[in-house]
């Protein structure tokens, strides 16, 4: 049986807030990941059991390999309709932040989220929570925000009306945040809830294939390349990087998720303490995107706020670099050289 991860008077808090409240919103980081869809699409079908009606907005695209979701083509992207989506942010009684633990992380759409009256609550599961809220429920151990949606499902009292609408964007952002379940993901609870979304029938190993046999011949080609071509390897340290350049991202097709996952295909080597991703922002210029991967204690989530200004967890963080790729290389072999 789970233990409950908010007191009793959090919970009850958390009901009057949404019982008071007409217009509900989730929302969720930019370059949104399957956390952090499928908690906007979980947590959205926990309001639903509660009797409210749901609007998810998010910053901007996300993956093609997750448009599978149930319920996405509900979902409102900042982006490609801001004059409505500032109006609702504005007019929201509740916003529900998910999956991000500063409002910066939510890009363009930062100022209408801060400048919603809204009250706002907090779902998420990254270190030092920054946001301004009614309510934050901030569990830096679990595995992904969506483990936190179903706890508090569990806590709630709903899940044993949850349908499919809810078991699979959970257990998709479980499975996405846990590299499939291969890191951050020994605590036995995780498992528990695994079980019991299987209750709902959900078909695990095809949302499996859905996102991570769901990808283009292009981004195929593009794996191979880095892995031949672009991939450094620093055996002295254990260490390995490599760069995706504009002009590499154009030859290979570049869409949106392409890049997801790369950054995990050299940790195979034997040894490898940790693997960066460096890639150019397909329109602005001097950004570098940089994703870090690392294995046991080696703290990923300090070089990458040290050098990248970035942060995340242990095993897997990010950043992002205001230079050239070539400075930002320089970065990178300097970062290495002091953590390795």
């Amino acid at each position: 049986m789970l233990e409950n991860i908010i007191t009793e008077q959090a919970c009850e808090q958390l009901r009057t807030l949404v019982s008071n409240a007409n217009t509900i919103i989730c929302v969720c980081h930019r370059s949104p990941d399957g956390d952090a869809i499928g908690s906007c699409l979980g947590w959205a079908e926990c309001l639903h059991m509660m009797g409210k009606e749901v609007q998810v907005i998010i910053p901007d695209q996300y993956p093609d390999f997750l448009q599978w979701l149930p319920n996405t083509e509900k979902i409102i992207r900042y982006d490609k309709h801001k004059e409505g989506c500032d109006w609702t942010l504005q007019h929201a009684d509740l916003i529900f932040c998910l999956d991000f633990n500063t409002a910066s992380r939510t890009g363009e759409m930062c100022d209408a989220l801060c400048a919603s009256p809204a009250k706002k609550v907090l779902i998420d599961h990254h270190l030092g929570p920054d946001v301004d809220t009614t309510l934050t429920i901030s569990r830096p151990e679990a595995s992904s925000t969506c483990e936190l949606v179903f706890r508090l499902a569990w806590q709630l009292g709903l899940f044993e009306n949850a349908t499919k609408h809810f078991a699979v964007p959970v257990y998709c952002g479980m499975m996405t945040d846990t590299g499939g379940f291969t890191f951050n993901s020994n605590d036995p609870d995780i498992f528990f809830i695994i079980g019991q979304l299987l209750t709902k029938r959900i078909n695990k190993d095809k949302i499996y294939r859905n996102v991570y046999h769901n990808y283009s011949e292009n981004r195929i080609r593009m794996m191979g390349y880095v892995l031949y071509e672009k991939l450094v390897y620093d055996a002295q340290r254990h260490a390995a990087y490599f760069t995706l350049s504009r002009e590499d991202l154009k030859r290979f097709h570049f869409i949106k998720g392409d890049a997801e996952g790369l950054v995990n295909i050299p940790q195979q080597i034997k040894g490898l303490k940790v693997s960066i991703s460096l890639r150019e922002d397909t329109e602005k210029e001097n950004l570098i995107w940089v994703s870090l991967r690392s294995v046991d204690d080696f703290p990923c989530n300090e070089m990458a706020a040290q050098f990248f200004n970035g942060g995340g967890h242990l095993n897997a963080s990010g950043g992002r670099l205001e230079c050239s790729l070539d400075e930002a290389v320089r970065i990178t072999e300097k970062a290495i050289a002091a953590f390795c």
